[in-house]
């Protein structure tokens, strides 16, 4: 699943269930049979093989199934235990594997456990059987189970489109499972569909049937064993187009009318897939690979790696041409690379249980930015992954954090590991392991893992005993200090310099927001450092050490930035560094000047080190670097509050830093920029915009203005931040402009975002207007969470006012396995220290011990923005005050 926490959500999962009995299971797999397995079902029953019959109605929301399940019993049992939720069971029936039947059973289901047991008469005995259970279920309007999209076609009409989201645990909402990833099986689907729509599985349609009233018997070929949750169907008025790319084919479907917007998803993963099988080493094993596009938006993901049928919602997969960006290029480029990766690390070979996620979202995200490096080397992803590392360590750094892998015992707490620890700090020490063993070395792991394991299920040692064969380093140790325990290492380094040479003595501590005065943990560090134009210097850092680099000038410690550390300088080194930061390569720039936000946040190094370094890039810089410069001076807009001597100097601030950069690059793509100057030109003006600069918000309505008259006005790649800005800047007759376009909108991707948008409001009447319209029908159930959560980035004590206080309704318009988490992100930015009871009282009345940990994060962020007030800021506007620029 691609989360879209580089794109401010979470990935969407099951709902919370109450604890179930943890079994213990020693797998069978190649994969951990040293190992034990987590499940909540017994194992005296498995299944090998589900031939599933659907038959959906689409307008009454229900759909009636039958599963016969070919299952291996293991030991005697009267009783076989699945999985199943929001289902009723009809009847169901038991054969021997030469189909004689052998009798029914009584059903009982188990609400709370999403758990059905069937009873039967005698004790069935070790063998095989065949478990054919008829049921009936119903069809959500949020993403999870079998679920409806209601869209407006081109011609006008509504239309309503039909798909699954399965991950982590909701399969069994579309049929009776074994619904837990160990549980590898084969599946055959059938679907009774409308004979005018398309349906699309995980494998090719194999037949057709006509039946009668206008209905067409699908029948899709039977898929390699795989788990429940990357089962795929979807069904409606879709397009499809395609191409063959290594033997296999590639297609895409899209709503009709919309095909062409996804030729651009459609080119890139022809040239992505020979690629992977080259560096797997193991072919994508099926005949064909559909990205599947569909309306609307979900708060939690963004895509899904379904084996053969990826999902995507439209904003991550179709190149609209009213939005095009390079932003929407890499982020379409980077997603589907994102779950074409998954179709190896994760649906060939699969983590035994949810603890190990990591192995999944990791690495998936981790291959997007070796793909990006290879296709797309002018994108700079090697600043990119700054940028996520920074993010894993923005969670990492509060006591409220947790290891990647960390034991999962519920489903709601499976859907809450999808986060930035998960997917980011994954990421990052993948990068970090990479650099210490050497990229081909870690590829020969890779292959090596992918090839032992396929079709099977593992757990994180597998693949650190496949490294450390292929590396001949102690890598177990090391992946065991960054995967088993939580945090960040902060490595102090004070630099000397005799007879050209510079002595490094480093110290190993820890960095942390709020854990002062607690004994802290050890890490083994890889440290890579390097004078300007010098060679580098490795060590693996123990406690204390030392390391030799070549050169007297500015040294970088974690030079090329590869590794999972934040560096505190001495004073002198510091200095030299930030009167040379023109001369330091830009993924150095870029992780200097993280690290001393961070360190200057929390109080280890004065606020005034960040603000020269900002003052000191030069308006050349790279656009990423630059474009980090101008959120940290956005992030200190947070604590203007009702300081208008403090907002004003900020501001002008602001204006010498980055208008010149604006002003150099113009509110137009030129033919000769750099590849990601749009992505710099948005930030520019979405940034000053906020910080009502107003010679840019006066350039953001003009432009607006002039869109009655010229549909040209505002060029395609900045239309969404200078309708930004406008927004966050509107009065009243502004607002019900934006609204008006909004409702007139016929693409469903801009739709979204010009809903979106109306959340965008400074004007409190303007943000209940937009709060209120959230509650209707007009926006769409699944646009309707993005307006409020909109709200919160400006107003989050009053989007979380009104969440309190229109609970149920607003709820229901949630998708429900995010619920956990939705509340309490609204809350997050608030300064107000009342906002820290007020989501105490929340968990307390909504959530269990097991799950408040997004509100326990939330309160976190809160304590240290209250504590940064007071603390830190003094010593910004000591520094603005003095500061000439």
């Amino acid at each position: 699943m691609k989360s879209t926490v580089r794109s401010c959500a979470l990935a969407l999962l099951a709902s919370a269930v109450m604890p179930l009995p943890a079994f213990a299971q020693t797998s069978t797999s190649p994969g951990a049979t040293a190992e034990t397995v987590t499940t909540q079902l017994p194992r005296s029953v498995r299944p090998s093989h589900y031939d599933v019959t659907v038959t959906p109605d689409a307008k009454a929301l229900t759909f009636t199934g039958n599963a016969a399940i070919t299952i291996e019993v293991v030991e005697a049992t009267s009783t076989i235990t699945l999985q199943a939720a929001d289902l009723a069971i009809a009847k169901a029936t038991l054969a021997s594997g030469a189909g004689k039947v052998l009798g029914a059973a009584n059903v009982a289901a188990d609400e709370k456990a999403q758990t059905a047991t069937f009873t039967f008469a005698k004790p069935i005995t070790p063998g095989r059987y065949v478990l054919s259970i008829d049921y009936a279920g119903k069809i959500n309007t949020q993403a999870y189970g079998l679920f409806a999209l209601d869209y407006k076609a081109a011609d006008g009409s509504q239309k309503r489109a039909l798909f699954t989201q399965f991950e982590n645990s909701d399969a069994r909402r579309f049929m009776p499972s074994w619904d837990e990833p160990f549980y590898k099986a084969t599946f055959s689907l059938k679907a009774v569909v409308p004979a005018d729509e398309v349906a699309v599985g995980n494998l090719p349609v194999e037949s057709r049937k006509d039946l009668s009233g206008g209905r067409t018997l699908v029948t899709f070929g039977t898929s390699p064993r795989m788990s429940t949750y990357l089962l795929f169907f979807g069904l409606g008025d879709f397009e499809r187009k395609t191409t063959q790319a290594a033997g296999t084919e590639i297609g895409v479907l899209t709503k009709r009318g919309d095909l062409a917007q996804a030729d651009y998803a459609l080119a890139q993963s022809a040239d992505l897939l020979p690629w992977m099988n080259d560096y797997f080493g193991a072919a994508y094993p099926l005949p064909k690979l559909d990205h599947v596009a569909a309306p609307g938006r979900s708060q939690f993901f963004s895509a899904m790696e379904n084996w053969g049928g990826i999902f995507y919602f439209e904003n991550a997969m179709l190149l609209d041409p009213k939005i095009a960006s390079n932003t929407l290029r890499e982020r379409i480029f980077t997603v589907v690379a994102h779950e074409m990766a998954h179709q190896w690390f994760g649906d060939l070979v699969t983590m035994s249980w949810w603890d190990d996620l990591w192995l999944n979202e990791g690495f998936a995200s981790w291959m997007e930015s070796l793909a990006t490096a290879k296709f797309h080397p002018e994108w700079h992803p090697e600043l990119t992954a700054v940028g996520a590392r920074e993010l894993a360590m923005g969670q990492d750094a509060y006591a409220t954090t947790h290891p990647i892998i960390h034991p999962i015992k519920t489903v709601e707490e499976a859907s809450q590991a999808f986060d930035g620890i998960t997917y980011s700090k994954g990421e990052a020490v993948i990068r970090m392991l990479e650099a210490y063993t050497g990229s081909e070395q870690w590829r020969a792991g890779v292959r090596a893992y992918m090839q032992r394991y396929k079709h099977s299920n593992t757990v994180t040692d597998d693949l650190w005993r496949e490294m450390e064969k292929a590396s001949g380093k102690p890598i177990t140790q090391i992946a065991h200090d960054f995967t088993l325990q939580p945090g960040i290492p902060l490595v102090k380094a004070t630099a000397s310099c005799k007879g050209g040479a510079t002595m490094l003595v480093l110290e190993q501590g820890e960095f942390t927001r709020d854990r002062a005065g607690k004994q802290a943990l050890s890490w083994r560090v890889p440290v890579r450092a390097a004078a300007q134009g010098g060679a580098a210097a490795e060590t693996l850092l123990e406690g204390r050490g030392s390391l030799q680099v070549a050169g007297c000038g500015p040294v970088v410690v974690n030079a090329g930035q590869t590794g999972y550390f934040r560096v505190l300088y001495d004073a002198k080194t510091f200095a030299g560094l930030a009167k040379g930061i023109a001369q330091v390569q830009p993924v150095d720039q870029l992780g200097i000047l993280n690290d001393a936000v961070a360190l200057g946040y929390a109080g280890n190094q004065p606020m005034a080190d960040m603000l020269d370094l900002v003052k000191n890039l030069p308006i050349d810089a790279s656009p990423q670097v630059i474009g980090r410069a101008a959120k940290v001076i956005g992030g200190l807009a947070e604590f203007t509050g009702n300081d208008p001597k403090r907002k004003a100097a900020l501001s002008r601030f602001a204006a010498a830093r980055l208008l010149p950069a604006l002003e150099r690059l113009g509110w137009t793509p030129k033919a000769d920029e750099q590849a990601t100057a749009g992505d710099l030109r948005s930030t520019l003006i979405e940034t000053l915009g906020d910080l009502g600069e107003s010679s840019v918000v006066a350039e953001a309505r003009r432009r607006f203005a002039a869109l009655k008259s010229d549909p040209a006005a505002i060029d395609p790649s900045v239309r969404v931040p200078v309708l930004t800005v406008v927004a966050r800047n509107a009065d009243a007759q502004t607002w019900d402009a934006l609204h008006a376009m909004a409702r007139a909108e016929t693409s469903a991707q801009v739709r979204t975002a010009m809903y979106s948008l109306l959340g965008k409001a400074a004007d409190p009447a303007l943000a209940d207007k937009a709060l209120a319209l959230a509650m209707t029908d007009e926006p769409g159930v699944t646009t309707s969470p993005v307006i409020i959560s909109t709200v919160a980035t400006v107003s989050p004590d009053r989007a979380f006012d009104f969440v309190t206080a229109n609970y149920e309704a607003v709820m229901a318009r949630v998708d429900s396995s995010g619920a956990t988490r939705y509340v309490g992100r609204l809350g997050q930015g608030s300064a107000d220290p009342a906002m820290v009871g007020k989501l105490d009282a929340y968990a307390k009345a909504h959530l269990t011990a097991d799950t408040r940990r997004p509100v326990d994060e939330a309160i976190a962020k809160i304590e240290d923005r209250i504590k940064v007030g007071q603390t830190r800021m003094p010593e910004v506007d000591a520094w603005l005050a003095k500061a000439r620029f």
